[in-house]
């Protein structure tokens, strides 16, 4: 448990009595202070931009707070404080309009934030323009987008959970996209990377809605997002897609539904793979850490990572399961020394 002097408390406006008022955060100014807050949620009248996060957690009894934001983002998990305490977390986060799936509404102007958990406590908030962040850029599809409604969930939108200051995830996956349509639309591609900066990471997962693509158009799409990204300096890393939930009788999931081979034959993990092998691009294999996941926990055990239950739906993921995805994603990420191990949270 970290100890604070009272400077450090004062930058963070330790207070007890939290309030709704809208601040501006104009840059190398802070935001900062719980006036920001009522007891569940905080609002603060930022423009678009990347902004660090310093929350104080902790009350007089003994606290569990979580916080999201934007659109069901999570970004910082669950954290348990003693009673009496105080701890410091930090993440940074994307703010932008629209400021979920790039296609769907503008939401909530600013930067706004939720707080949940088994017993929510909050005592101080700051929020910064970051000067010094990376990002994580995602483009992909409904199993990687930050999903409008419970229960569906992305992974992408549970990945910044996993991620400490100076990381940070703008999540630009979009619902029913293919490679096709995705280069197609001047909402995403083309937005997409105009807004790519030297040294942005690209994770590029889509497969899921290719079912008529030809292998060539395929391969030649994936090759156009990865010339894209190197051309603005950015590094693209292609992540092959998330199983579907869609067992053998032997409890396998070695068949075309789950393994993503489309109806014209096309095997998708294994067109992205070898784009990523002939272009010298990082690749997370995806497909193969989630088959092993999902083949590992078996029928019974793997519905609760998809929506089986509530919505007899095999390939989308619940909280928990793009949640566990999030992680493998985040495993990967440094295994490959693509993220500092020190960049990331395990939980």
């Amino acid at each position: 448990m970290r100890r604070f002097t009272p400077a450090l408390l004062a930058a963070v406006a330790l207070s007890t009595g939290l309030t709704a008022v809208p601040a501006q955060a104009h840059p190398g100014r802070p935001a900062a202070g719980p006036e920001n807050c009522t007891a569940t949620a905080c609002h603060f009248d930022v423009p678009p931009g990347t902004y660090d996060v310093t929350v104080l957690l902790g009350g007089d009894a003994a606290s569990s707070t979580s916080i999201g934001g934007e659109t069901r983002r999570s970004l910082l998990g669950e954290t348990a404080v003693p009673a009496g305490e105080r701890t410091a977390r930090s993440f940074t986060v994307d703010v932008r309009t629209p400021e979920g799936e790039p296609t769907g509404p503008e939401g909530t102007p600013g930067l706004d934030l939720t707080l949940g958990g088994a017993a929510p406590a909050l005592a101080g908030i700051r929020v910064t323009p970051a000067r010094h962040a990376r990002r994580i850029l995602l483009v992909g599809d409904s199993t990687v987008c930050d999903q409008p409604g419970a229960p569906y969930a992305g992974w992408g939108q549970q990945l910044p959970r996993y991620l400490r200051k100076g990381l940070s995830v703008a999540n630009h996956a979009d619902s029913g996209e293919s490679t096709v349509t995705y280069r197609e639309n001047p909402l995403l591609w083309a937005t997409v990377q105009q807004r790519i900066r030297p040294g942005d990471l690209v994770l590029v997962q889509l497969a899921h809605n290719d079912k008529t693509t030809d292998e060539a158009t395929y391969r030649a799409n994936l090759e156009a997002l990865v010339a894209g990204v190197r051309d603005r300096g950015g590094r693209p890393v292609l992540v092959t897609p998330v199983v579907r939930r869609w067992f053998n009788a032997d409890g396998t999931l070695n068949n075309g539904t789950a393994l993503l081979v489309n109806g014209l034959g096309v095997d998708h993990p294994a067109v992205v793979r070898s784009v990523a092998a002939a272009g010298d691009v990082p690749l997370i294999d995806l497909t193969a850490a989630t088959k092993e996941l999902v083949e590992s926990l078996g029928v019974a055990g793997s519905k609760a990572l998809y929506l089986t239950d509530e919505k007899r739906d095999n390939t989308h993921t619940s909280v928990h399961g793009a949640t566990v995805y999030a992680g493998l994603v985040r495993d990967a990420l440094v295994a490959q020394g693509l993220v500092p191990e020190g960049k990331v949270r395990t939980g």
